[in-house]
């Protein structure tokens, strides 16, 4: 790590080039899946966070939007296709290496069924979200936007 003057930050720096290699946050989408007024969430069954709930979501590929990689994990996580609503917010926090966006969405096709990811599926109203069970705080804060809109 070098000072890099012009930007007033310590940065990867190639002392010979002056390449600098920025460290950004990886990017990570997920959907709610709505159903009768009740939202999807899944227990994980990985880590980091296993056995907490969170809703279907995961690290945007190279090559494909947000919107296609919210779609995308919600079918690999639950087996659900997905039509993506309104996006519920965007979450970043200091330290914290990733930028997750989370989108509303009903389902369209396919079977809920469970995964090496999740190891349990459960739809949930707002009343009965297992706050104190949730898996990262994007999970909290985007559960939290959602039952403020209904």
């Amino acid at each position: 790590m070098s000072y890099v003057k012009e930007e007033e930050q310590e940065r990867l720096l190639c002392l010979r080039c002056g390449f600098i290699a920025y460290l950004n946050p990886l990017l990570v989408a997920g959907a709610l899946p709505v159903k009768a007024g009740k939202v999807l969430l899944l227990r994980r069954g990985i880590e980091p966070m296993r056995h907490l709930w969170t809703f279907p979501a995961g690290f945007v590929e190279l090559y494909e939007t947000i919107e296609e990689g919210a779609r995308r994990e919600t079918l690999e996580e639950v087996g659900l296709r997905v039509a993506l609503g309104e996006m519920v917010g965007a979450y970043s926090y200091p330290k914290y290496g990733a930028v997750t966006v989370v989108y509303t969405a009903t389902v369209t096709g396919g079977r809920a069924r469970t995964s090496r990811e999740a190891e349990e599926i459960k739809y949930f109203s707002a009343e009965d979200i297992p706050w104190d069970e949730l898996a990262f705080r994007s999970t909290r804060d985007a559960l939290k936007d959602w039952v403020k809109e209904l």
